[in-house]
C-alpha cells in the first residue's frame, strides 16, 4: 500500500505545484479512502488497492491541477488539507 501512496503522491506533486509533499499524499489518503468507503457502502466488493489506485491515478490526471482549490470552498476537508500538518517528508 506504502508503494502505491508514494507513487500517486509524486503523480500529484508532478501535476499540482501548489501543494506541498504533506497535503499531496494527504490528498491521496483522502481520494482513497473516499473511494473504497463509499464503494463498501454501495455494496461493491473489495477489488484491490491496484484498482484503487488506478482510479485515483486517473482522478490526479483530470483534476490534479485543481485540488488545492478544493479544500478552501469545501470545510469538511479544510482542517485535514491545512498548512500546519505538512510533515510527511
Amino acid at each position: 500500500m506504502e508503494a502505491f501512496y508514494q507513487k500517486l503522491t509524486e503523480q500529484l506533486l508532478a501535476k499540482n505545484p501548489e501543494l506541498s509533499k504533506g497535503r499531496a499524499r494527504t490528498w491521496v489518503e483522502l481520494l482513497c479512502s473516499d473511494f473504497e468507503a463509499t464503494s463498501a457502502k454501495a455494496g461493491v466488493d473489495y477489488r484491490g488497492m491496484e484498482y484503487t489506485a488506478k482510479l485515483v491515478s486517473q482522478l490526479i490526471e483530470s483534476y490534479g491541477d485543481k485540488l488545492h482549490l478544493f479544500a478552501a470552498k469545501n470545510p469538511k476537508y479544510a482542517d485535514l488539507l491545512n498548512e500546519s500538518d505538512d510533515i510527511v517528508n
